[in-house]
Protein backbone atom coordinates (compact mmCIF):
# COMPACT_ATOMS: atom_id res chain seq x y z
CA UNK A 1 0.00 0.00 0.00
CA UNK A 2 1.24 3.42 -1.35
CA UNK A 3 2.17 5.47 1.86
CA UNK A 4 -0.58 8.08 1.11
CA UNK A 5 -2.88 5.92 1.21
CA UNK A 6 -2.08 4.88 4.99
CA UNK A 7 -1.95 8.63 5.22
CA UNK A 8 -5.83 8.64 4.04
CA UNK A 9 -6.75 5.76 6.58
CA UNK A 10 -5.46 7.11 9.37
CA UNK A 11 -6.39 10.53 9.55
CA UNK A 12 -9.81 9.56 10.13
CA UNK A 13 -8.09 8.23 13.53
CA UNK A 14 -6.29 10.97 14.35
CA UNK A 15 -9.04 13.15 14.19
CA UNK A 16 -11.05 11.03 16.67
CA UNK A 17 -7.87 11.17 18.89
CA UNK A 18 -7.95 14.66 19.20
CA UNK A 19 -11.27 15.53 19.58
CA UNK A 20 -11.56 12.93 22.33
CA UNK A 21 -8.74 14.56 24.13
CA UNK A 22 -9.98 17.85 24.21
CA UNK A 23 -13.35 16.55 25.20
CA UNK A 24 -11.69 14.32 28.19
CA UNK A 25 -9.45 17.24 29.03
CA UNK A 26 -12.67 19.65 29.76
CA UNK A 27 -14.23 17.23 31.62
CA UNK A 28 -11.31 16.83 33.76
CA UNK A 29 -10.86 21.03 34.21
CA UNK A 30 -14.59 21.51 34.13
CA UNK A 31 -14.74 19.85 37.80
CA UNK A 32 -11.32 21.46 38.86
CA UNK A 33 -13.45 25.00 37.81
CA UNK A 34 -16.65 24.35 39.78
CA UNK A 35 -14.23 23.63 43.15
CA UNK A 36 -14.87 19.52 42.62
CA UNK A 37 -12.76 16.54 42.34
CA UNK A 38 -12.04 14.91 39.06
CA UNK A 39 -11.91 11.71 38.78
CA UNK A 40 -9.71 11.64 35.28
CA UNK A 41 -6.06 13.13 36.70
CA UNK A 42 -4.44 13.38 33.44
CA UNK A 43 -5.30 11.88 29.52
CA UNK A 44 -3.29 11.16 26.57
CA UNK A 45 -3.73 9.41 23.45
CA UNK A 46 -2.55 8.38 20.15
CA UNK A 47 -2.56 6.68 17.02
CA UNK A 48 -1.04 3.05 16.46
CA UNK A 49 1.95 3.34 14.40
CA UNK A 50 1.99 1.67 10.61
CA UNK A 51 4.55 -0.86 11.78
CA UNK A 52 2.60 -1.87 14.68
CA UNK A 53 -0.78 -1.90 12.29
CA UNK A 54 1.30 -4.20 10.07
CA UNK A 55 2.68 -6.67 13.09
CA UNK A 56 -1.01 -7.03 14.18
CA UNK A 57 -2.48 -7.72 10.56
CA UNK A 58 0.29 -9.95 10.10
CA UNK A 59 -0.42 -11.67 13.51
CA UNK A 60 -3.57 -12.46 13.84
CA UNK A 61 -4.01 -12.67 9.59
CA UNK A 62 -6.05 -9.71 8.76
CA UNK A 63 -6.39 -8.71 5.46
CA UNK A 64 -5.70 -4.72 5.12
CA UNK A 65 -9.09 -4.51 3.84
CA UNK A 66 -10.55 -5.52 6.97
CA UNK A 67 -8.28 -2.53 9.52
CA UNK A 68 -11.49 -0.57 10.25
CA UNK A 69 -13.22 -3.71 11.11
CA UNK A 70 -10.82 -5.87 13.26
CA UNK A 71 -8.57 -4.06 14.40
CA UNK A 72 -9.73 -2.11 17.71
CA UNK A 73 -7.02 0.02 19.22
CA UNK A 74 -5.81 1.95 15.91
CA UNK A 75 -7.22 5.48 17.83
CA UNK A 76 -6.40 4.58 21.91
CA UNK A 77 -6.80 6.89 24.46
CA UNK A 78 -5.50 6.60 28.16
CA UNK A 79 -6.82 7.90 30.97
CA UNK A 80 -4.81 8.18 34.39
CA UNK A 81 -6.65 8.39 37.37
CA UNK A 82 -5.47 8.83 41.47
CA UNK A 83 -7.10 6.07 43.13
CA UNK A 84 -9.17 2.50 41.80
CA UNK A 85 -12.42 4.00 43.08
CA UNK A 86 -11.82 7.06 40.27
CA UNK A 87 -12.05 3.99 37.12
CA UNK A 88 -15.52 2.91 38.31
CA UNK A 89 -16.70 6.31 37.70
CA UNK A 90 -14.86 7.14 34.80
CA UNK A 91 -16.55 4.22 33.38
CA UNK A 92 -19.80 5.72 34.06
CA UNK A 93 -18.43 8.82 32.74
CA UNK A 94 -18.26 7.21 29.73
CA UNK A 95 -21.53 5.00 29.27
CA UNK A 96 -23.13 8.18 29.91
CA UNK A 97 -21.94 10.05 26.68
CA UNK A 98 -24.25 10.65 23.77
CA UNK A 99 -21.06 11.43 21.44
CA UNK A 100 -19.42 8.10 21.88
CA UNK A 101 -21.17 3.92 21.93
CA UNK A 102 -19.37 1.35 24.16
CA UNK A 103 -19.19 -1.75 22.05
CA UNK A 104 -16.75 -3.71 24.83
CA UNK A 105 -15.26 -3.71 27.78
CA UNK A 106 -12.74 -5.72 29.30
CA UNK A 107 -11.90 -5.63 33.23
CA UNK A 108 -8.50 -6.11 33.90
CA UNK A 109 -8.50 -4.18 37.21
CA UNK A 110 -10.62 -7.18 39.11
CA UNK A 111 -9.34 -10.20 36.66
CA UNK A 112 -5.60 -9.05 36.33
CA UNK A 113 -3.35 -10.45 33.08
CA UNK A 114 -1.02 -13.14 34.22
CA UNK A 115 1.49 -10.99 33.78
CA UNK A 116 0.20 -8.69 36.43
CA UNK A 117 -1.23 -5.87 34.03
CA UNK A 118 -4.06 -4.54 35.43
CA UNK A 119 -6.09 -1.66 33.59
CA UNK A 120 -9.99 -1.10 32.29
CA UNK A 121 -10.33 -1.27 28.73
CA UNK A 122 -13.47 0.19 26.89
CA UNK A 123 -13.94 0.11 23.20
CA UNK A 124 -16.18 2.70 21.82
CA UNK A 125 -17.26 3.99 18.35
CA UNK A 126 -17.11 7.78 17.77
CA UNK A 127 -18.09 9.52 14.79
CA UNK A 128 -15.68 12.07 13.06
CA UNK A 129 -16.61 14.73 10.14
CA UNK A 130 -14.47 14.47 6.95
CA UNK A 131 -14.84 15.47 3.46
CA UNK A 132 -16.16 12.30 2.19
CA UNK A 133 -18.94 12.58 4.92
CA UNK A 134 -19.32 11.07 8.51
CA UNK A 135 -17.29 8.22 9.27
CA UNK A 136 -17.31 5.82 12.10
CA UNK A 137 -14.08 4.40 14.16
CA UNK A 138 -13.42 2.34 16.90
CA UNK A 139 -11.32 3.77 19.67
CA UNK A 140 -9.94 1.68 22.47
CA UNK A 141 -10.30 3.69 25.89
CA UNK A 142 -7.98 2.34 29.00
CA UNK A 143 -8.33 3.74 32.19
CA UNK A 144 -5.78 3.06 35.05
CA UNK A 145 -3.80 4.32 37.65
CA UNK A 146 -0.98 6.50 37.93
CA UNK A 147 0.49 3.42 39.63
CA UNK A 148 -0.87 0.76 37.09
CA UNK A 149 0.27 3.18 34.54
CA UNK A 150 3.75 2.89 35.58
CA UNK A 151 3.94 -0.62 35.64
CA UNK A 152 2.22 -0.98 32.14
CA UNK A 153 4.92 1.43 30.54
CA UNK A 154 7.88 -0.25 31.52
CA UNK A 155 6.16 -3.99 30.92
CA UNK A 156 5.29 -2.53 27.19
CA UNK A 157 8.83 -1.27 26.78
CA UNK A 158 10.10 -4.55 27.46
CA UNK A 159 7.99 -6.95 25.35
CA UNK A 160 8.85 -4.65 22.89
CA UNK A 161 12.89 -4.99 23.49
CA UNK A 162 12.09 -8.91 23.48
CA UNK A 163 9.70 -9.09 21.07
CA UNK A 164 7.45 -11.04 23.74
CA UNK A 165 9.32 -13.41 24.81
CA UNK A 166 10.45 -11.32 28.19
CA UNK A 167 12.97 -13.46 30.29
CA UNK A 168 11.19 -15.69 33.40
CA UNK A 169 13.71 -13.76 35.86
CA UNK A 170 12.23 -10.31 34.45
CA UNK A 171 8.62 -11.88 33.87
CA UNK A 172 9.18 -12.72 37.86
CA UNK A 173 10.66 -9.16 38.76
CA UNK A 174 7.68 -7.64 36.51
CA UNK A 175 4.78 -9.81 39.04
CA UNK A 176 6.21 -8.95 42.12
CA UNK A 177 6.06 -5.22 41.13
CA UNK A 178 2.80 -5.74 40.01
CA UNK A 179 1.53 -7.31 43.62
CA UNK A 180 3.46 -4.26 45.45
CA UNK A 181 1.35 -1.59 43.25
CA UNK A 182 -2.13 -3.49 44.10
CA UNK A 183 -0.87 -2.98 47.41
CA UNK A 184 0.16 0.86 46.65
CA UNK A 185 -3.06 1.37 45.11
CA UNK A 186 -4.54 -0.02 48.79
CA UNK A 187 -3.30 2.12 50.94
CA UNK A 188 -3.99 4.89 49.21
CA UNK A 189 -7.46 4.55 49.10
CA UNK A 190 -7.19 3.97 52.22
CA UNK A 191 -6.01 8.04 53.06
CA UNK A 192 -8.14 8.91 49.81
CA UNK A 193 -10.91 11.09 51.63
CA UNK A 194 -7.71 13.50 53.38
CA UNK A 195 -6.07 13.99 50.18
CA UNK A 196 -9.45 14.46 48.22
CA UNK A 197 -9.92 16.88 50.87
CA UNK A 198 -6.54 18.77 50.84
CA UNK A 199 -6.71 18.53 46.89
CA UNK A 200 -10.32 20.41 46.76
CA UNK A 201 -8.60 23.07 49.45
CA UNK A 202 -5.99 23.78 47.23
CA UNK A 203 -8.15 24.02 44.16
CA UNK A 204 -10.74 26.30 45.82
CA UNK A 205 -7.94 28.50 46.58
CA UNK A 206 -6.59 28.59 43.55
CA UNK A 207 -9.79 29.11 41.90
CA UNK A 208 -10.03 32.59 44.56
CA UNK A 209 -6.84 33.55 43.80
CA UNK A 210 -7.26 33.48 40.21
CA UNK A 211 -10.97 35.30 40.59
CA UNK A 212 -9.13 38.22 42.86
CA UNK A 213 -6.22 38.79 40.27
CA UNK A 214 -8.30 38.81 37.71
CA UNK A 215 -10.27 41.19 39.22
CA UNK A 216 -7.21 43.89 39.84
CA UNK A 217 -6.29 43.73 36.51
CA UNK A 218 -9.21 44.77 35.38
CA UNK A 219 -9.80 47.89 37.82
CA UNK A 220 -6.09 48.86 36.93
CA UNK A 221 -8.41 50.20 33.50
CA UNK A 222 -10.51 51.79 35.47
CA UNK A 223 -9.62 52.80 38.92
CA UNK A 224 -7.71 54.99 40.95
CA UNK A 225 -3.75 53.52 40.76
CA UNK A 226 -3.93 54.55 44.72
CA UNK A 227 -6.78 52.76 45.50
CA UNK A 228 -5.64 49.36 43.54
CA UNK A 229 -2.18 49.87 45.76
CA UNK A 230 -4.71 49.69 49.12
CA UNK A 231 -6.06 47.09 47.48
CA UNK A 232 -3.43 44.76 46.25
CA UNK A 233 -1.71 45.58 49.94
CA UNK A 234 -4.80 44.03 51.35
CA UNK A 235 -4.96 41.10 49.27
CA UNK A 236 -1.16 40.11 50.20
CA UNK A 237 -1.85 40.84 53.70
CA UNK A 238 -5.27 38.32 54.15
CA UNK A 239 -3.10 35.77 52.27
CA UNK A 240 -0.76 35.73 54.30
CA UNK A 241 -3.24 34.69 57.41
CA UNK A 242 -3.66 31.48 54.98
CA UNK A 243 -7.28 31.66 55.71
CA UNK A 244 -9.52 30.57 53.32
CA UNK A 245 -12.75 31.95 54.50
CA UNK A 246 -10.97 35.51 55.07
CA UNK A 247 -10.05 35.10 51.41
CA UNK A 248 -13.49 34.35 49.95
CA UNK A 249 -15.07 37.51 51.53
CA UNK A 250 -12.52 39.72 50.31
CA UNK A 251 -13.15 38.34 47.20
CA UNK A 252 -17.19 38.70 47.38
CA UNK A 253 -16.10 42.27 48.79
CA UNK A 254 -13.60 43.05 45.45
CA UNK A 255 -16.25 41.64 42.84
CA UNK A 256 -18.99 44.12 44.41
CA UNK A 257 -15.86 47.05 43.71
CA UNK A 258 -15.42 45.94 40.26
CA UNK A 259 -19.13 45.88 39.24
CA UNK A 260 -19.38 49.60 40.45
CA UNK A 261 -16.52 50.22 38.12
CA UNK A 262 -18.22 48.71 35.22
CA UNK A 263 -21.47 50.73 35.86
CA UNK A 264 -19.64 53.89 36.21
CA UNK A 265 -18.00 53.10 32.66
CA UNK A 266 -21.25 52.06 30.77
CA UNK A 267 -22.77 55.38 32.11
CA UNK A 268 -20.56 57.86 31.13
Amino acid sequence: MEIQLWREILAPYTLAVNEMLVKFNHVMDEHRRCGLYSPIEQVNGRVKKISSILDKLHRKQIDIDEIDEKIEDIAGIRIMCQFVEDIDKVVELIKQRKDMKVIGEKDYINHRKASGYRSYHMIVTYDVQTLKGTKTIKAEIQIRTLAMNFWATIEHSLQYKYKENIPEHIKSSLLTASDAIVLLDKEMSAVRSEIMDAQNSFQVKANIVADILNNIQNLYRVANKREIIKIQDEFYRIYAFDDLDQLERFSKELDIISEGYRAQSLSV
